[in-house]
C-alpha cells in the first residue's frame, strides 16, 4: 500500500495515460513497477519538464533579481517559479507521491512515500544568470530510494534526455549510447569548475586530470548529458547534492555508462522530511574501463 500524501488540487487536468515506444531491456525494473506505470511516469515527467521550460524561457537573458541562499548559492524567481509549476503537475497526477525539491524540500504530509520525485528546476543557476545555455532541469523519480526515471532537460536548446528503468536512454525520442574509450589517456574529461574542489578532493581530481587527454570546464548537468550521447568520456565532480545527480543515474546507465561515488559505490539517497541534502562526490564514465581507471586514480578512501 502506498503512503498517501494529501494536497489541494490545482486547476489543470491530469494528463492522460499513454505509452512510449518500446525499447529493449537494459536493467531490471524495480519490483512492482510495471511497464505501463513506467510509461505513465515518463509521460508526466515530460509534462513536468515542459512546465518548467515555459517558465525558464521567460526569464532567460532577462533582467531579474539574484538572491543568495544560506549556503551562498544563487537563486532566482525562475528557480522558484519553475519548481512550483513542476510540483503542481505532479500533485495533480500523483497525489500519493512525495516531492523533494531543491528550493522547498519535502512535500508530503506523511513521513515516507513509496514514490518520491526529486527536482532541481535549474541545475547550473550561475550559467543561467550569465546567459549560458548549459544549465538544465533535473527530474528524478525514486521508488523506495531507487531512481527509476531520470530527465535532463535543456529548455533553451530544447534538448531532452530521458532515462527509464529497463529502457534505452533517448534524446528527443532517439535512442543514444555512450562511446567506447578504454584508456584514460584518450579521455575527454568535464567538470563544472576546478575551483569547486578543495583539500584532498582537489588533489584526487588533479590525479585524474593529469592523466586524461583533454580536461574541459563549465557544463553543469549538461556534461553528463553529453556523456550519455557519446561526446564526453568522463565527468568528475565533488560536493553534489542528491537533486544534482539522482536524475543522471537512469540517463547514464540507460545509455550504457556508469555513474558512482568516488569509491565505486552506487549513488543512493533516501528522501524524507528529515533528510539532509548531503554532499556526494560523483564520477561518471561512458566506458566501464576508464571508470575503473578514474577510481584507481582518485584513490578515495
Amino acid at each position: 500500500m502506498f503512503s498517501q500524501c494529501h494536497f489541494l488540487s490545482h486547476s489543470h487536468s491530469p494528463i492522460p495515460n499513454s505509452s512510449l515506444s518500446p525499447t529493449f531491456r537494459l536493467r531490471a525494473m524495480t519490483p512492482h513497477t510495471t511497464p505501463l506505470q513506467l510509461n505513465r511516469f515518463a509521460e508526466v515527467g515530460n509534462a513536468v519538464a515542459d512546465a518548467a521550460g515555459e517558465v525558464i524561457r521567460k526569464y532567460f537573458r532577462k533582467n531579474f533579481d539574484v538572491l543568495h541562499k544560506h549556503d551562498l548559492s544563487p537563486v532566482t524567481i525562475a528557480d522558484r517559479s519553475a519548481e512550483e509549476a513542476m510540483v503542481s503537475i505532479i500533485l495533480d497526477n500523483f497525489p500519493s507521491h512525495a516531492i523533494y525539491g531543491e528550493e522547498n524540500g519535502w512535500r508530503c504530509k506523511e513521513k515516507t512515500a513509496d514514490y518520491v520525485w526529486v527536482l532541481d528546476p535549474i541545475d547550473g543557476t550561475k550559467s543561467f544568470i550569465t546567459g549560458k545555455p548549459v544549465f538544465g532541469t533535473l527530474i528524478a523519480l525514486l521508488q523506495n530510494g531507487i531512481p527509476i526515471l531520470g530527465i535532463i532537460d535543456q529548455p533553451v536548446l530544447k534538448e531532452r534526455w530521458i532515462g527509464i528503468s529497463g529502457k534505452r536512454t533517448t534524446l528527443n525520442g532517439q535512442e543514444i549510447s555512450t562511446r567506447t574509450c578504454a584508456d584514460l589517456s584518450q579521455a575527454y574529461l568535464y567538470t563544472t569548475s576546478p575551483h569547486l574542489f578543495s583539500g584532498d578532493a582537489e588533489e584526487a581530481f588533479i590525479r585524474v586530470r593529469s592523466k586524461v587527454k583533454i580536461p574541459l570546464y563549465g557544463c553543469d548537468c549538461y556534461a553528463y548529458a553529453l556523456l550519455s550521447s557519446g561526446f564526453v568520456d568522463l565527468v568528475v565532480e565533488s560536493g553534489l547534492k542528491p537533486y544534482d545527480f539522482l536524475a543522471l543515474v537512469p540517463v547514464i546507465e540507460g545509455a550504457g555508462g556508469v555513474i558512482t561515488d568516488w569509491k565505486g559505490d552506487k549513488l543512493l539517497w533516501e528522501a524524507s522530511p528529515f533528510s539532509i541534502a548531503t554532499s556526494f562526490d560523483v564520477v561518471a564514465a561512458g566506458d566501464k574501463q576508464i571508470h575503473q581507471q578514474a577510481l584507481d586514480s582518485l584513490q578515495w578512501k
